[in-house]
């Protein structure tokens, strides 16, 4: 990428962040800095957190080749021959993990062709760079060559926010905003809280930075950074290496933050010349102070953030969570225990290393180490143990290096430079359909059925080098920090801690990475969407609010407990029709369980009664019969991946309203974006008092302005009426695309 506009946004930030120190009164954070140098309007922004409503700038828009394909359709609406920001695509979601690398890649290719012709089409046309199948996982090809310090990116995936491993506010979102910000729009988000994360002490030992993010899921909770940014400072910061901060980043989404992010150091400046770019590293470097909070917030944090959490990495000790949430954790030390205590199995199917979140060349290289020791001890993976490089460049690298050798010689298999295993896109032999097991991976999110669509599979997360070592013992009892394995003689044999350089000391190789740059004359270039595909489908406007009140709406489904976007919209084999609107919508609410009826995917229509039928299956008939519905939900409704699908199949199927107890971030936007009402239940006990049969009313649409709760009906079916009140966060901007039926409809009609 060229530096040129990099060095624009540093010529005009300090101007931008000495004015909101005047408007602030106060020193600034990170965060703040960054996003006033990125303010749309700063005369008329206003600044206040948890409640207004910021207009940004963004540099920059990433997108992956599942969420990418109705970002794209969206975006063809606009009706602009060019993306108003530099945007990338990267086609790393659609590969499915099966046998090895080069049979997987092959495979993908054929069965997705189509797909990829529209993708790389429609990125020829439009000006987006695009990166082929194998060439490597959107977050880590964007800290090899996009990422820069204090920049603003937006990325169609909830895991974006790895680009703060150099410095960068990046924030995942749904493919509708990245239509609207290359359409040349401000980008809009609620100006989130801030959560200061200081870090004391250095890593050492078997410590590594996935512990950090593990500990802080375990002690937050997977809702406690929601409309929030972690923002990490202290000198235990300058001790992580910029690919070690990066993982801290990406699954800070597991959080729910808004994004993460960690103030410049020498790390980040190293890996920015390793990778190529020693123009963007001395432009950072120059322009320093200006990418690091200021000295009075890391004097005196507590003044300036609106929570602060201390950690000691000189005593954090190496955590694995799971199963089932990424806020379930303990140090490694207590898993065989708790183990026992639940019944989980403790016999390891299968060992995975690699991912988006940790496939550095330091990743590899302290896994290897490991694996290297177990190679003399004589002893070999007690299962299947698989890598995922997570690009070309890493791949190439460790090749190079003999880490792929070195997994070869324990019994591991490469997979292609892709998702895989991580999104769901794994096809497994090991295991009959349904049977419970346990299985260990470095990867970023371990919901039922994340992995390979199997709710009975369990799956605990952990740093590679602890997954490694766990390989080798073959179950969960074993405490790599402390416990001892029987060697290849029967005698007792112990894990020296990892050791690794963070970048290679001969720089990274390289290989056929897969980049292609968008079309020198885009005219000539067409962009075919065949009417009959079952893999794409054109998109029809939805309908505008017709001014009416939502007045006895039938309930399609009351979720009980944790519903992820993953349980409203999975993905695995359902991943290859995100581009098709009509066919992705069968499998609407496929992993949600009703509070009525207990069962997952299943409710009784409202309307005929009868036998549990598919969600789907209702919805087509309600809105066949012209009927709109209700959903019910409850505590951090939506949590999880940013994709839109689980917005846009129940807007499409005909859903009216969305009330919960409360909201994951991205869902909520994208509900919003959609024309779909999103509330909360103001007492959400109120959510005890809504039943099967109850006909939903909305009231007082008319007048539904920003801060105004809204008045809800439960009809019972013995006449019966309970009343309540409702909140919203919908700003007037919001209110506008709920009328026009839609963000796109509103857009389109400012254009018109």
């Amino acid at each position: 990428m060229s530096a040129q506009p990099i060095e624009a946004l540093y010529a005009s930030a300090p101007d931008r962040i000495a004015q909101a120190r005047r408007t602030f009164g106060r020193p600034l954070t990170l965060s703040e800095k960054i996003f006033a140098s990125h303010c749309w309007d700063f005369g008329r922004q206003k600044w206040e957190r948890g409640k207004a409503i910021l207009r940004l700038r963004v540099d920059r828009v990433s997108m992956q080749d599942v969420t990418g394909q109705m970002a794209l359709l969206q975006f063809m609406h606009s009706g602009r021959k060019r993306v108003a920001v530099p945007s990338t695509l990267h086609c790393d979601h659609l590969v499915r993990a099966e046998s090895g690398s080069a049979d997987d890649l092959a495979r993908a290719i054929r069965e997705n062709e189509e797909v990829y012709n529209f993708l790389r089409s429609a990125s020829r046309k439009y000006g987006i760079g695009f990166w082929k199948p194998g060439s490597g996982i959107i977050h880590q090809v964007v800290l090899e060559n996009y990422a820069f310090p204090g920049g603003l990116m937006i990325g169609a995936d909830s895991h974006t926010p790895n680009g703060g491993g150099l410095g960068m506010l990046a924030i995942g979102v749904g493919g509708a905003d990245c239509g609207e910000v290359m359409a040349g729009l401000p980008w809009e988000v609620l100006h989130p809280k801030l959560i200061g994360v200081h870090l004391t002490g250095k890593l050492g030992g078997w410590t590594a930075p996935k512990d950090i993010i593990t500990f802080l899921c375990t002690r937050l909770t997977v809702k406690g950074g929601t409309n929030k940014i972690i923002e990490y400072f202290g000198p235990g910061a300058e001790s992580i290496s910029a690919t070690g901060k990066g993982t801290i980043c990406n699954m800070g989404a597991e959080l729910g933050a808004t994004t993460s992010v960690f103030p410049f150091d020498s790390r980040m400046a190293a890996y920015l010349r390793a990778t190529e770019r020693a123009d963007v590293a001395k432009l950072a470097e120059a322009f320093r102070e200006h990418l690091v909070p200021d000295p009075d917030v890391v004097g005196d944090p507590k003044r300036f953030f609106d929570e602060l959490v201390e950690i000691n990495l000189d005593e954090l000790e190496p955590h694995i969570v799971g199963p089932h949430s990424p806020d379930r954790g303990r140090p490694i030390g207590e898993l065989a225990a708790e183990a026992r205590e639940n019944r989980w199995p403790t016999r390891i199917t299968n060992a995975l290393i690699g991912s988006c979140t940790n496939s550095s060349y330091e990743d590899m290289r302290r896994a290897a180490h490991v694996a290297a020791q177990g190679i003399k001890a004589g002893l070999k993976a007690k299962m299947p143990f698989l890598i995922t490089p997570g690009s070309d460049r890493i791949y190439q690298t460790i090749k190079r290096d003999g880490m792929v050798d070195t997994f070869a010689k324990i019994g591991g298999t490469v997979l292609a430079n892709a998702c895989g295993p991580c999104i769901g896109q794994w096809k497994r032999s090991d295991v009959k359909p349904g049977e419970t097991n346990t299985i260990v991976s470095s990867f970023n999110r371990n919901f039922p059925g994340r992995n390979d669509g199997s709710a009975a599979t369990l799956s605990f997360l952990t740093s590679p080098e602890i997954v490694t070592a766990l390989a080798f013992a073959g179950t969960l009892e074993f405490d790599p920090v402390r416990g001892t394995l029987p060697d290849g003689r029967g005698k007792p044999f112990r894990f020296t801690p990892p050791e690794a350089e963070e970048l290679p000391r001969d720089g990274f190789a390289h290989g056929e990475e897969g980049y292609e740059p968008p079309a020198a004359d885009p005219e000539s270039v067409r962009v075919i969407v065949r009417p009959d595909s079952d893999r794409l489908q054109l998109l029809e406007p939805f309908k505008p609010w017709d001014g009416r009140d939502f007045v006895d709406l039938p309930i399609l489904v009351k979720a009980k407990g944790k519903t992820t976007t993953d349980h409203i919209s999975p993905a695995g084999p359902w991943l290859r029709y995100r581009g098709h609107l009509d066919k992705i919508s069968d499998n609407m609410f496929l992993g949600v369980v009703s509070a009525f009826t207990g069962d997952a995917g299943k409710g009784v229509n409202p309307l005929t009664g009868g036998e549990p039928q598919p969600f789907t299956t209702i919805a087509r008939d309600l809105k066949a019969r012209g009927v709109r519905w209700v959903v019910i939900g409850d505590e951090n409704y939506g949590e999880g991946s940013s994709r839109e699908h689980a917005a846009m199949s129940p807007r499409y199927l005909g859903c009216a309203v969305v009330l919960v107890k409360s909201f994951a971030r991205i869902h909520e936007t994208n509900l919003k974006k959609q024309g779909i009402l999103p509330l909360t239940f103001k007492d959400p006990r109120d959510y005890d008092r809504v039943g099967a049969q109850d006909r939903v009313s909305v009231t007082g649409l008319a007048a539904l302005a920003p801060g105004k709760p809204v008045t809800v009906t439960l009809k019972k079916p013995d006449g019966r009426t309970e009343t309540f009140e409702a909140l919203h966060s919908l700003t007037d901007e919001h209110i506008t695309w709920f009328k026009a039926g839609s963000a796109l409809n509103a857009a389109q009609g400012e254009r018109t």
